[in-house]
């Protein structure tokens, strides 16, 4: 499964971003899939996952102000508000067959990630 994800940018507190993951080859809706995100000198950190029968499960410090959604059979939407100087951080996409797991290691697949700069 090949993922790819758009929709980063700068933007300024307070301010909103919807990231994009797509898939070209195999439908996204038979897999869970999330969101994590890394910054710089960080580990990579869960952030939102929804499970194929649209379960959704977030992160605390996401909570309230992201929502992960799916579109058609091959997207999964980030939408991203009350964005604070703390959310930046290279945005990536995931996908795995397990229910909607919120660990790393359970992701078969990756996309190449997406910046997102949230200036104070």
């Amino acid at each position: 499964v090949q993922l790819v994800e758009s929709g980063g940018g700068l933007v300024q507190a307070g301010g909103s971003l919807k990231l994009s993951c797509t898939t070209s080859r195999r439908t996204l809706s038979t897999y869970a899939a999330a969101w994590f995100r890394q910054a710089p000198g960080k580990e990579r950190e869960f952030v939102a996952t929804i499970s194929r029968s649209y379960t959704t499960s977030y992160a605390d410090s996401v909570k309230d102000r992201f929502t992960i959604s799916r579109g058609n059979e091959m997207t999964v939407f980030l939408q991203m508000n009350s964005l604070k100087p703390e959310d930046t951080a290279v945005y990536y996409c995931a996908a795995s067959s397990g229910f909607a797991p919120r660990r790393l290691v359970e992701y078969s697949y990756w996309g190449q990630g997406t910046q997102v700069t949230v200036s104070s």
